[in-house]
């Protein structure tokens, strides 16, 4: 019986493992090989020694990354909060709410964002209306992270929600019982208990963040290049291809190294509630 059921085990798990080879692995280990070979096929490190070229690129994907995620966490943090400790009603709504952009295709988004900040857009057209004069904003810097805070802002809120809403009451109330106000009560109570929710926010806004490329084309103008601005030029171009492989698997190394810092905060709190 048991190798009855080891074998059922088995069967049930090889299209996983077949779905994991194929598009993880596999992909993993092309653009390992074009990394480090020429377009001829031959062994070269030169792709790596190009990487030079790129170092103000990686420098700045990081920066706004980090600026976009900080930014997240200081909206999205109070956000979920609110809606952890409203009523059961009000939370369906506003969870809503927060996930009504993500049921938008992600260009389209960026075009609605496009469409507000433009030059001629309707930020503009209001602050012509009220003789505040016009601000430019498409092909800044600030146009690409408020447009990572707007379509990833949601990966913050929700895993941050979850936690808070899981919390003990009862720990709340001893808390006050003992003399702390609600900010110390939040920043003494919740906010530790919460932080598995904030590792998990910050993660999930950070990754997908450094690796961007369409919002920064389209709200960034094409005055400046991510990282995925120039990956994907890269692979645009055959006599580059390699480069950009070379580029995909330091970006893969950066966002594995990130993973696995957060995962070392994730679990010194779970050891330090246990």
């Amino acid at each position: 019986m048991e190798k009855v059921r080891g074998g059922l085990g088995r069967l049930a798990a090889a299209p996983h493992v077949v779905w994991t080879i194929l598009f993880i692995v596999a992909p993993l280990l092309f653009v390992v090989y074009y990394t480090f070979t020429t377009p001829n096929g031959a062994f070269t490190l030169d792709n790596i020694f190009a990487l030079n070229e790129h170092v103000n690129t990686f420098m700045l994907s990081i920066s706004l990354s980090v600026i976009a995620t900080f930014i997240c966490f200081l909206v999205g943090y109070p956000l979920a909060y609110i809606i952890a400790k409203s009523g059961e009603r009000a939370q369906k709504i506003m969870i809503t709410l927060v996930m009504l952009p993500m049921w938008t295709n992600l260009l389209i988004r960026t075009y609605s964002m496009m469409a507000i900040m433009d030059d001629g857009g309707f930020l503009n057209t209001i602050l012509g209306y009220l003789d505040l004069g016009k601000v430019h904003l498409i092909g800044t810097k600030g146009a690409v992270i408020f447009g990572m805070v707007y379509d990833f802002l949601p990966y913050m809120v929700l895993p941050i929600y979850t936690t808070i809403a899981k919390l003990d009451n009862s720990l709340i109330e001893a808390a006050g019982d003992l003399g702390c106000n609600h900010f110390r009560t939040l920043t003494k109570v919740v906010l530790p208990l919460s932080s598995s929710g904030i590792i998990s926010g910050v993660t999930m806004v950070f990754v997908p963040s450094i690796s961007t490329f369409y919002i920064s084309q389209k709200l960034g103008g094409g005055t400046f290049e991510l990282i995925g601005d120039t990956i994907e030029r890269q692979f645009q171009n055959s006599s580059t291809y390699n480069v950009g492989a070379a580029i995909s698997l330091v970006m893969m190394i950066l966002v594995l190294i990130s993973l696995a810092i957060m995962n070392r905060f994730a679990d010194k709190e779970g050891g330090d509630e246990n």
